[in-house]
């Protein structure tokens, strides 16, 4: 499901309607397989109820957040992929199997702190070919490894990506919030000394870190899932990042300073953060917290940039889009953005509410635009060229 939003992202970045429609029968493939008897929604009603193999090495039974909520980003952006390739009736289905989704899963995993599992066992010859790997329960009708009333760091991972895909949340804002704040509150420690992990190490001693899983809150399963009690740098950056784009930018970056004092190069290696292997690509989540802060967010298929910063005050940052890279600096008289490699198409620009331009100029050349609710659109559509930069007056 994860692949589908990544899809969309990547269609977002570099606006490439061609590349959409050539692949969309097989995202289309892809994203129905939700739907195959015995599979993962096989019911097509929105909710994952079947056998999920996750990146605990184990599968997980019944209903839960991490891999439902990854689902409603997926039919999130199969629908937007499905209009603009041309099929409405697909974007209507997945439309209808959001809703409906969204709302099963605020009504009953969510526990009034955070989202939980319901566990719900599946009888081996009811499972579809191909969804067991081999590493997890043995008894799939009674399963052990699962989460259970856990407060899962990654729970909210299908909102991770949707948030910097540009989907905008998937399930209720007023529990997303809700969730960061638990999985600060029950799963950071400003020191590791008195947790027992009889897994892997990375993070010990006086050493702060974020845990995978806690149930301080919940009954702990008596057996529950791999890996629960360790530190992850992917994870930790990944709910820092969520932290920043719902108002805990402070918890954000402290999660993130932690992760970065641990990798230190006295202690570790500052460029290889291992988990299960030595430069393990999870911590490659460390980028989001760049549009997370930054708030840069690029439409290609509209040709839109937009910068609505979450922190307060001046601020310089780095950009990256399917066309170019370059930076930007925002500050009270003066937005300009420069582009040092490769290009970025530009039709309309939107930046912080209660910003007001005066003059545009690109390449140093004052250029036509109107202002429409707040944002600058172009008269005629502008290339913004390695080398070049585009200067807002406010």
């Amino acid at each position: 499901m994860g692949q589908v939003v990544k899809a969309y992202f990547d269609w977002q970045l570099s606006g490439d309607d061609e590349w959409l429609r050539q692949w969309w029968p097989s995202l289309k493939k892809a994203l129905e397989f939700a739907w195959v008897p015995g599979g993962w929604d096989a019911d097509r009603d929105g909710v994952f109820e079947g056998v999920q193999h996750n990146t605990y090495d184990v599968e997980f039974y019944g209903p839960n957040p991490m891999c439902g909520i990854h689902y409603l980003g997926a039919l999130r952006a199969g629908e937007e992929m499905a209009r603009a390739a041309g099929d409405p009736d697909a974007a209507a289905e997945y439309r209808k199997l959001f809703e409906q989704g969204r709302q099963w899963i605020d009504a009953n995993l969510f526990n009034g702190e955070y989202y939980v599992q319901q566990i719900r066992g599946v009888p081996r010859d009811q499972i579809a070919a191909g969804l067991i790997a081999g590493m997890g329960a043995e008894d799939t009708a009674h399963p052990d490894y699962q989460i259970g009333d856990g407060c899962l760091a990654d729970q909210l991972v299908g909102q991770h990506v949707a948030e910097y895909a540009g989907l905008g949340p998937l399930v209720s804002e007023e529990h997303i919030r809700k969730t960061m704040q638990s999985v600060y509150r029950y799963n950071y420690r400003r020191s590791l000394a008195e947790h027992d992990s009889v897994e892997r190490t990375y993070a010990l001693n006086d050493e702060a870190g974020l845990l995978v899983c806690d149930y301080g809150k919940g009954k702990r399963p008596q057996v529950p899932f791999p890996y629960s009690s360790e530190v992850w740098t992917g994870f930790e950056y990944l709910a820092a990042s969520l932290m920043m784009a719902y108002g805990m930018v402070k918890e954000g970056v402290e999660i993130v300073e932690s992760a970065r004092r641990r990798y230190d190069g006295e202690k570790r290696n500052p460029w290889d953060e291992t988990e299960c292997g030595p430069h393990y690509v999870r911590a490659m989540s460390a980028w989001a917290t760049i549009p997370a802060l930054s708030g840069f967010r690029y439409q290609g298929p509209r040709k839109q940039l937009t910068v609505a910063p979450r922190m307060k005050g001046p601020m310089q940052s780095f950009w990256s889009t399917g066309t170019g890279w370059g930076s930007f600096t925002l500050g009270p008289a003066k937005f300009s953005l420069a582009v040092l490699f490769g290009k970025l198409p530009l039709e309309v620009v939107e930046l912080p509410a209660g910003a007001a331009p005066t003059s545009v100029r690109v390449a140093g050349r004052a250029v036509a635009h109107t202002m429409q609710r707040g944002r600058v659109h172009f008269q005629e559509p502008v290339d913004l060229l390695e080398g070049q930069q585009i200067a807002i007056q406010l």
